[in-house]
């Protein structure tokens, strides 16, 4: 899927209503979709706990909070990519404490050109993240292949009196012979002498 075809999902909080407005604008529903906007830290984080989303965009500061930590704990998330908007006097202090949590930092005030740049980084730094999680995703399940193979082969070395080197062969063997993963052989090893 093209970045083009992508659809993110988007969290803004902001207690601006003339931004949301401003913001509302940049993100159309063809490509940002769902788009909530919540107006302080305590709504953003019932909303994370609710569900994950691509994109949160903060504009600080908030009523309850300037939301340096809600950036840095969202930007942790595996899934999240953060933007925080600061007054501009502010910007480079803030960088310097959220930038190694992947957090992107945008002075305020700024232009829609600014924004619409700034949106495409969102959507670079996610594709990127989602690249990560499919690697991510064939590690684990390679080494939870890993693991029940060597589960199985423990038990054709305790029931069957084979050597390590043999339960192994037999495991490839049998994959082979059957067209199926060594996963498979495994399971209905352990099946039958569990």
């Amino acid at each position: 899927m093209s970045l083009k075809e992508r659809v993110y999902s988007v969290l803004i909080v902001s207690a601006s209503e003339s931004f949301n407005n401003a913001l509302s604008a940049l993100l159309p529903g063809s490509k940002y979709s769902p788009t909530l906007f919540v107006s302080n830290i305590n709504a953003a984080k019932r909303a994370i706990a609710e569900r994950a989303f691509d994109f949160v965009i903060i504009n600080s500061p908030l009523p309850d909070n300037t939301g340096t930590r809600f950036a840095i704990d969202t930007g942790n998330s595996k899934e999240t990519v953060v933007l925080l908007m600061v007054q501009a006097e502010l910007q480079a202090e803030i960088h310097d404490k959220v930038a190694e949590h992947g957090v992107f930092v945008l002075p305020m005030p700024t232009s829609k050109p600014t924004m619409t740049i700034a949106l495409s980084w969102l959507s670079s730094a996610r594709e990127r993240l989602r690249k990560t999680e499919k690697k991510t995703l064939s590690i684990e399940e390679k080494m939870e292949e890993i693991r029940i193979v060597n589960r199985a082969k423990w038990f054709l070395i305790a029931e069957q009196k084979m050597d390590e080197q043999g339960a192994h062969r037999y495991i490839e063997k049998q994959a082979m012979d059957r067209c199926v993963s060594k996963k498979v052989i495994a399971e209905e090893i352990i099946k039958t002498y569990s």
